[in-house]
């Protein structure tokens, strides 16, 4: 591999578009393929479900982390978010390079909202281990809290000081209060702040206001960011992609 790499964090809203009224997972992958990324953050995807199975074409048969991954990223992590009685979902990473080992971290601390942590070691060729966790956080400040509690004990004793680390999600955080303590208490950066000055906003994607998706990172330097909101983008999930480039 060479010393640069792709990174993407999406929340898929199950596969649907905005409204709920048209599924788009399909479409979903293909623009996905298309931008390459050595390593995808997905939240609010389905690992099983029987609700919308014979209502949508389309729909896959098999879990739709491993539909997404099929074509272009062999190995992947799935950990559940909410489980329900027809199905789960949850967050899932996708990467071109294996997994030495990931783990689920439950997050919820509200009986109505289901959150978690996937914390995943990916062995990067001659580069050595590369720590991702990708995160959907909730939705109340004082829930936030708690779980930005439990994200940075799991850094500070599962994260070597030495070892890159990349951070994706939904923080639901439209008021930066999480900004301060990762920065100051783990030495992280986010990376469109880093190389814009302002965090993406990426919610809702048809107008986007709310700057809920971000890219921490730490032990690795930034060479580029996008936020993909507009074009086809537009017409998928309720939030925008965001994409970013690093070299070690």
């Amino acid at each position: 591999m060479t010393d640069e790499i792709k990174v993407i964090t999406y929340n898929i809203h199950k596969g649907f578009n905005t409204g709920n009224q048209r599924f788009m997972l399909g479409r979903m992958r293909e623009l996905l393929e298309e931008e390459h990324a050595d390593i995808v953050f997905l939240q609010e995807i389905h690992g099983e479900t029987q609700r919308y199975r014979n209502k949508r074409n389309g729909f896959p048969d098999i879990p739709h982390f491993e539909y997404l991954a099929d074509r272009l990223w062999p190995h992947y992590a799935y950990g559940k978010n909410a489980i329900y009685k027809k199905g789960h979902h949850g967050n899932a990473i996708l990467s071109k390079y294996p997994f030495k080992f990931w783990e689920n971290i439950d997050i919820s601390y509200q009986t109505y909202a289901s959150r978690s942590i996937l914390h995943g070691i990916i062995e990067l060729p001659g580069k050595g281990p590369l720590h991702t966790l990708c995160v959907h956080m909730g939705l109340l400040e004082s829930e936030r809290r708690r779980q930005v509690d439990t994200l940075m004990e799991r850094i500070q004793s599962h994260v070597p000081s030495d070892e890159p680390l990349l951070i994706a999600g939904d923080f639901n955080d439209w008021q930066r209060r999480v900004e301060g303590r990762l920065e100051g208490d783990l030495g992280l950066r986010e990376l469109f702040v880093e190389m814009t000055g302002r965090h993406a906003r990426t919610f809702p994607v048809w107008l986007p206001m709310l700057p809920m998706d971000r890219i921490y990172y730490r032990g690795v330097t930034p060479r580029s960011c996008a936020c993909l909101a507009s074009g086809p983008w537009r017409n998928l999930s309720d939030h925008a992609a965001l994409a970013g480039t690093y070299v070690f």
